[in-house]
Protein backbone atom coordinates (compact mmCIF):
# COMPACT_ATOMS: atom_id res chain seq x y z
CA UNK A 1 0.00 0.00 0.00
CA UNK A 2 1.51 3.01 -0.76
CA UNK A 3 1.48 6.04 1.64
CA UNK A 4 0.37 9.41 0.56
CA UNK A 5 2.86 12.38 0.97
CA UNK A 6 1.93 14.71 3.99
CA UNK A 7 0.42 17.73 2.81
CA UNK A 8 3.11 20.54 2.80
CA UNK A 9 1.54 24.66 3.89
CA UNK A 10 3.38 27.41 3.71
CA UNK A 11 2.40 29.66 6.61
CA UNK A 12 3.00 33.14 4.44
CA UNK A 13 1.74 34.71 1.47
CA UNK A 14 5.00 36.45 0.35
CA UNK A 15 5.76 35.80 -3.10
CA UNK A 16 9.56 35.50 -2.57
CA UNK A 17 9.03 32.86 -0.06
CA UNK A 18 6.94 30.53 -2.44
CA UNK A 19 9.24 31.38 -5.03
CA UNK A 20 11.91 29.74 -2.73
CA UNK A 21 10.06 27.04 -1.24
CA UNK A 22 8.78 26.03 -4.79
CA UNK A 23 12.52 25.28 -5.93
CA UNK A 24 13.04 21.99 -4.07
CA UNK A 25 10.28 20.45 -6.24
CA UNK A 26 7.53 19.31 -3.25
CA UNK A 27 3.81 20.08 -3.95
CA UNK A 28 2.82 22.73 -1.02
CA UNK A 29 0.13 24.83 -0.63
CA UNK A 30 -0.24 28.38 1.06
CA UNK A 31 -2.08 29.58 3.88
CA UNK A 32 -2.04 33.03 5.45
CA UNK A 33 -0.98 32.89 9.35
CA UNK A 34 -2.84 36.01 10.50
CA UNK A 35 -0.30 36.24 13.46
CA UNK A 36 -0.44 39.99 15.15
CA UNK A 37 3.31 40.92 14.52
CA UNK A 38 3.51 43.36 17.24
CA UNK A 39 7.18 43.26 19.16
CA UNK A 40 7.15 42.62 22.70
CA UNK A 41 7.96 45.50 24.80
CA UNK A 42 11.68 44.62 25.40
CA UNK A 43 12.13 41.94 22.80
CA UNK A 44 15.12 41.66 20.57
CA UNK A 45 15.31 41.65 16.90
CA UNK A 46 16.74 37.83 16.96
CA UNK A 47 13.89 36.52 19.40
CA UNK A 48 11.24 38.76 17.91
CA UNK A 49 12.06 36.86 14.58
CA UNK A 50 12.01 33.22 16.22
CA UNK A 51 9.06 33.65 17.66
CA UNK A 52 6.52 35.03 14.99
CA UNK A 53 8.09 32.61 12.75
CA UNK A 54 6.53 29.90 15.22
CA UNK A 55 4.20 31.85 15.66
CA UNK A 56 2.79 31.92 12.13
CA UNK A 57 3.64 27.89 11.77
CA UNK A 58 1.87 26.93 14.48
CA UNK A 59 -1.06 29.21 14.00
CA UNK A 60 -1.97 27.54 10.26
CA UNK A 61 -1.14 23.96 12.43
CA UNK A 62 -3.85 24.25 14.21
CA UNK A 63 -6.16 25.00 11.20
CA UNK A 64 -4.92 21.88 8.78
CA UNK A 65 -4.12 18.96 11.06
CA UNK A 66 -1.75 16.66 10.50
CA UNK A 67 0.09 18.76 7.71
CA UNK A 68 3.29 19.95 8.13
CA UNK A 69 3.84 23.56 7.85
CA UNK A 70 6.44 26.43 7.46
CA UNK A 71 6.56 29.59 9.36
CA UNK A 72 9.02 31.92 8.49
CA UNK A 73 10.20 35.42 9.60
CA UNK A 74 12.70 38.26 9.21
CA UNK A 75 14.03 41.18 11.21
CA UNK A 76 16.85 43.68 9.52
CA UNK A 77 18.69 45.43 12.46
CA UNK A 78 21.67 48.10 11.98
CA UNK A 79 23.73 48.11 15.24
CA UNK A 80 20.59 46.40 16.92
CA UNK A 81 18.18 48.52 15.93
CA UNK A 82 15.53 47.21 13.98
CA UNK A 83 14.58 48.42 10.53
CA UNK A 84 12.08 48.14 8.46
CA UNK A 85 10.11 48.07 4.98
CA UNK A 86 10.23 51.75 3.77
CA UNK A 87 6.74 51.53 1.70
CA UNK A 88 7.66 54.12 -0.78
CA UNK A 89 10.64 56.37 -2.85
CA UNK A 90 11.29 58.89 -0.26
CA UNK A 91 11.83 56.59 2.64
CA UNK A 92 14.12 53.71 0.33
CA UNK A 93 15.87 56.94 -0.17
CA UNK A 94 16.51 58.30 3.08
CA UNK A 95 16.97 54.21 4.35
CA UNK A 96 19.43 53.87 1.90
CA UNK A 97 21.22 56.64 2.68
CA UNK A 98 21.57 56.14 5.82
CA UNK A 99 23.27 52.77 4.79
CA UNK A 100 25.64 53.84 2.77
CA UNK A 101 28.72 52.10 4.15
CA UNK A 102 27.39 50.20 7.05
CA UNK A 103 26.72 46.75 7.64
CA UNK A 104 22.84 44.95 8.10
CA UNK A 105 21.92 41.94 10.24
CA UNK A 106 19.12 40.09 8.90
CA UNK A 107 17.81 37.34 11.40
CA UNK A 108 15.86 35.14 8.93
CA UNK A 109 13.94 32.25 11.56
CA UNK A 110 12.54 29.35 10.40
CA UNK A 111 10.04 27.61 11.94
CA UNK A 112 8.24 23.62 11.20
CA UNK A 113 6.12 21.63 12.74
CA UNK A 114 3.10 18.69 12.82
CA UNK A 115 0.98 20.23 15.60
CA UNK A 116 3.20 17.87 17.72
CA UNK A 117 6.61 18.30 16.71
CA UNK A 118 8.53 21.47 16.21
CA UNK A 119 12.12 22.49 14.73
CA UNK A 120 12.92 25.99 14.47
CA UNK A 121 16.06 28.45 13.65
CA UNK A 122 17.79 31.49 13.02
CA UNK A 123 20.06 31.94 10.35
CA UNK A 124 21.89 35.46 10.50
CA UNK A 125 23.32 37.10 7.21
CA UNK A 126 25.36 40.55 7.85
CA UNK A 127 25.33 42.50 4.43
CA UNK A 128 27.80 45.26 3.98
CA UNK A 129 26.52 48.10 1.71
CA UNK A 130 28.89 49.67 -0.72
CA UNK A 131 29.13 53.85 -0.21
CA UNK A 132 26.50 54.91 -2.41
CA UNK A 133 25.95 58.28 -3.92
CA UNK A 134 22.65 59.88 -4.12
CA UNK A 135 22.97 59.43 -7.79
CA UNK A 136 23.11 55.34 -7.38
CA UNK A 137 20.53 55.11 -5.16
CA UNK A 138 18.11 57.02 -6.64
CA UNK A 139 18.85 55.20 -9.92
CA UNK A 140 18.41 51.49 -8.29
CA UNK A 141 15.23 52.95 -6.57
CA UNK A 142 13.92 53.45 -10.05
CA UNK A 143 15.16 50.29 -11.81
CA UNK A 144 13.69 48.09 -8.59
CA UNK A 145 10.90 49.74 -6.74
CA UNK A 146 12.38 47.49 -3.44
CA UNK A 147 9.43 49.43 -1.09
CA UNK A 148 8.54 46.17 0.27
CA UNK A 149 11.65 44.84 1.42
CA UNK A 150 13.30 45.94 4.95
CA UNK A 151 16.82 47.65 3.91
CA UNK A 152 15.49 49.01 0.46
CA UNK A 153 17.66 46.15 -1.38
CA UNK A 154 16.47 42.94 -3.51
CA UNK A 155 19.93 41.09 -2.87
CA UNK A 156 18.06 38.62 -5.24
CA UNK A 157 18.08 41.16 -8.18
CA UNK A 158 19.51 44.44 -8.67
CA UNK A 159 20.12 45.52 -5.12
CA UNK A 160 23.05 42.76 -5.14
CA UNK A 161 25.39 45.75 -7.09
CA UNK A 162 24.50 48.10 -3.99
CA UNK A 163 26.64 45.03 -1.80
CA UNK A 164 30.32 44.98 -0.62
CA UNK A 165 29.66 41.83 0.84
CA UNK A 166 27.61 39.23 2.31
CA UNK A 167 28.33 36.73 4.99
CA UNK A 168 25.82 33.67 5.35
CA UNK A 169 25.62 30.09 5.68
CA UNK A 170 22.58 30.18 3.79
CA UNK A 171 22.84 32.31 0.78
CA UNK A 172 18.25 31.96 0.27
CA UNK A 173 18.71 33.00 4.06
CA UNK A 174 18.25 36.85 2.92
CA UNK A 175 15.66 36.49 0.63
CA UNK A 176 13.31 35.20 2.99
CA UNK A 177 13.45 31.46 3.64
CA UNK A 178 16.70 29.86 4.49
CA UNK A 179 16.10 26.51 2.24
CA UNK A 180 19.70 25.05 3.32
CA UNK A 181 18.45 24.40 7.16
CA UNK A 182 14.61 24.05 5.32
CA UNK A 183 15.54 20.90 3.96
CA UNK A 184 17.30 19.39 7.12
CA UNK A 185 14.24 20.36 8.82
CA UNK A 186 11.91 18.74 6.44
CA UNK A 187 13.52 15.47 5.98
CA UNK A 188 12.51 15.43 9.96
CA UNK A 189 9.32 15.49 9.27
CA UNK A 190 9.57 12.77 6.69
CA UNK A 191 9.59 15.05 3.72
CA UNK A 192 13.05 15.01 1.48
CA UNK A 193 13.29 16.54 -1.68
CA UNK A 194 15.83 14.52 -3.70
CA UNK A 195 13.75 11.46 -2.13
CA UNK A 196 10.13 13.06 -3.45
CA UNK A 197 12.13 13.74 -6.98
CA UNK A 198 13.56 9.81 -7.59
CA UNK A 199 9.77 8.92 -6.39
CA UNK A 200 8.01 11.15 -8.94
CA UNK A 201 10.82 9.91 -11.32
CA UNK A 202 9.80 6.56 -11.25
CA UNK A 203 6.23 6.94 -11.59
Amino acid sequence: MTIPPRRLILASTSIYRRELLSRLRLPFDVAPPMVDETPEPGEGPANLAVRLALAKAEAVARQHPGAVVIGSDQVATVDGTPIGKPGDFARAQRQLRSLSGREVEFHTALAVTNGQRVAHADIITRCRFRELSDAAIEAYLLAESPYDTAGSAKAEGLGIALMESIQSDDPTAIIGLPLIALTSMLTLFGLDPLMAGNARAAE
